[in-house]
């Protein structure tokens, strides 16, 4: 039968895995199956040849990022071509410097123009490199170059799944295609709830229109035909200052911390315990957002599925509609400016 594996592999497999010194057995025995499954039923070598680059280039990643996975991160893009002249690149830079300085790092493209703004302007030892390997080989910016937080990709799905997966919020300053393709890809994916709420934020200089362009076409075509609705303009921020899109993604994680889903249930870790009275006022503000029940505070020990990580701290469960996932950057707001 089709994607089936004969008993005398499947105990191989599962011999295999047993002597491996890990926590993560069942998934490594899935992953070793289908792996044997594509190699049996899929003679072309090429698309061998993308599964076996996609898992060295994920490892390589993993390696880079891994030390570094409790130190919270901003994705910063824009044009590869932006001279050092130019105030989207001077204000990229500002704001690399900022950001790091309040602990944050910053990942960016590891190119030139704006990704160069961005490794420069950082802290030293506070930024990675995500280079992607083309035919014209784009070089690492000198900021960059030869650092180990620098990691390298064949293919551009890799990069721009650690773009999203290895970071916390999203900055985008001006540029071309690509700087558009990460833009709407993040609003998608938060959109769509594939991708937790994060800052994303359109950045550029003080009279610069670009991004100003973009909003008002966002907003007479997406919005005015009805393509995006009212709550998707929560998802991202349209600013012109530095210190103001610095503050802001600090202030994102104020009191807010992370959001999982488990089953029918919302769970939102928060950093500090809400008030009595806090709770029940974000009962009554949000009670439209809810399936049914109410929005209840209860800590690790109370959820036995969700007490393996950040065990010091409270949250929230609810459930909530998961249809309005802008409407979710309005319950964040309200977390990270209520005075308990």
């Amino acid at each position: 039968m089709k994607h089936q594996l004969t008993p005398e592999i499947e105990e191989k497999i599962k011999a295999l895995v047993s002597d491996v010194d890990t926590s993560h057995h069942v998934h490594l025995e899935s992953m070793i199956q289908t792996l044997i499954k594509i190699s049996k039923e899929n003679s072309d070598v090429h698309d061998v040849n993308i599964i076996s680059n996609t898992l060295r280039e994920l490892l390589e990643s993993y390696r880079v990022f891994l030390p570094y996975r409790d130190v919270r991160k901003v994705c910063l893009f824009g044009s590869a071509r932006t001279k050092p002249s130019h105030p989207a690149y001077q204000i990229s830079e500002e704001f690399a410097g900022k950001i790091t300085a309040k602990g944050f790092m910053v990942i960016t493209g590891a190119g030139g123009g704006i990704m160069e703004a961005g490794n420069k302007g950082s802290e030293v030892n506070m930024s990675f490199g995500a280079n992607i390997l083309l035919p014209f080989e784009q070089r690492p910016n000198p900021y960059i170059d030869g650092d180990a937080k620098l990691v390298s990709f064949k293919y551009f799905f890799n990069r721009k799944l650690t773009f999203i997966k290895e970071s916390d919020a999203t900055v985008l300053a001006p540029g071309g295609f690509g700087t558009h393709d990460e833009a709407f890809e993040v609003l998608t994916l938060v959109q769509t709830g594939r991708c937790a709420p994060r800052p994303i934020i359109l950045l550029s200089a003080p009279g610069d229109s670009y991004w100003d362009t973009w909003t008002d076409l966002v907003h007479k075509e997406l919005l005015g035909q009805q393509y995006i609705s009212d709550d998707d303009l929560f998802l991202f921020r349209n600013l012109h200052s530095a210190d103001e899109a610095a503050n802001h993604i600090v202030q994102f994680y104020k009191k807010y911390h992370s959001i999982r889903y488990h089953g029918p249930l919302t769970v939102i870790r928060i950093n500090s315990p809400l008030s009595d009275r806090a709770l029940a006022d974000m009962n009554k503000k949000f009670a439209s957002l809810l399936v049914k029940g109410a929005i209840e505070q209860v800590y690790p020990d109370d959820l036995p599925f969700d007490n393996q990580v950040y065990p010091g701290i409270p949250r929230l469960v609810l459930h909530y509609n998961r249809s309005t996932f802008g409407r979710l950057y309005e319950i964040i707001d309200y977390l990270n400016h209520v005075a308990d």
